[in-house]
């Protein structure tokens, strides 16, 4: 079986940027998804439409083609304040290059990303961790078979990974990733 809509995929994968390794689903625990239901990047799904298991792939996907380019208006100084729980600042927060869970004042929620801070305030970069990144996947596919009524409901699986940089936890805001993507 090849992929295609309405097909259940079970993947290794490496993500790679600048070299670096940054993400990875293991053959023992693929990332397993429903392809088409809107769970991954849809460049990298239409890299691998069409292959089956067994087959390998290697492809790269440009900054526009992933998470899109870093946006300047999306990196803020917020007063420390904000970060204030009953009179006090968690220890370790503040940390830089922590990814903090916030809300807007409308209740829409984000994870931002500490770069510095001061006294009085802390500088935020709301973009997406892998903003203005280009992505370098290799890979093999584990299996494909016809996605059951039950995977159709679940959509994404649990597996290593969710090709942003998180190890699988993305919606958890409780990670250190908290990066949204399904």
């Amino acid at each position: 079986m090849k992929i295609g809509e309405k097909t259940f995929v079970s993947l290794s994968y490496t993500l790679r940027v600048g070299g670096d390794v940054v993400d990875s689903a293991s053959a023992s625990n693929p990332l397993e998804f429903v392809f088409g239901a809107g769970y991954l990047l849809p460049k990298f799904e239409d890299n691998i439409k069409g292959l089956g298991k067994g087959d390998k792939f290697e492809f790269t996907l440009t900054p526009a083609e992933g998470y899109g380019e870093s946006v300047a208006d999306a990196i803020v100084d917020l007063p420390k304040d904000v970060f204030m729980i009953d009179g006090a600042i968690e220890d370790g927060l503040l940390e830089i290059g922590n990814q903090v869970p916030m809300s807007t004042a409308d209740g829409q929620h984000l994870v931002g990303t500490v770069k510095e801070v001061d006294d009085e305030s802390v500088k935020m970069d709301f973009n997406h961790p892998m903003a203005g990144k280009t992505l370098d996947f290799s890979g093999e596919i584990v299996d494909v078979r016809e996605a059951t009524d039950a995977d159709m409901m679940g959509g994404m699986m649990a597996g290593g990974g969710c090709s942003c940089g998180c190890d699988g936890n993305c919606d958890d805001e409780s990670s250190s990733c908290g990066c949204g993507c399904h």
